[in-house]
């Protein structure tokens, strides 16, 4: 799964709209959405702002851990 994937499913287990996130962002939805379908790299600074919102690991949106939160394996 990349990251294109898992952002999409927490704005959606979060119950926001692309266009909610993109205002949150500071970025038009048109942008948003080319983030979610992977047409466009998420900025460093976008990435870390939605870790910071969604509360999990840059590592869990870039697919790189399973586990959303460090040390929820333990």
């Amino acid at each position: 799964m990349n990251e294109y994937r898992r952002i999409r499913d927490l704005r959606e287990d979060h119950d926001l709209t692309q266009k909610q996130l993109a205002q949150f962002l500071h970025c038009s939805q048109q942008a948003y959405s080319a983030y979610e379908l992977g047409k466009r790299d998420v900025p460093t600074d976008v990435l870390i702002r939605l870790a910071l919102f969604y509360h999990v690991t840059t590592d869990y949106i870039l697919g790189l851990s399973d586990e959303p939160r460090p040390g929820a394996n333990g």
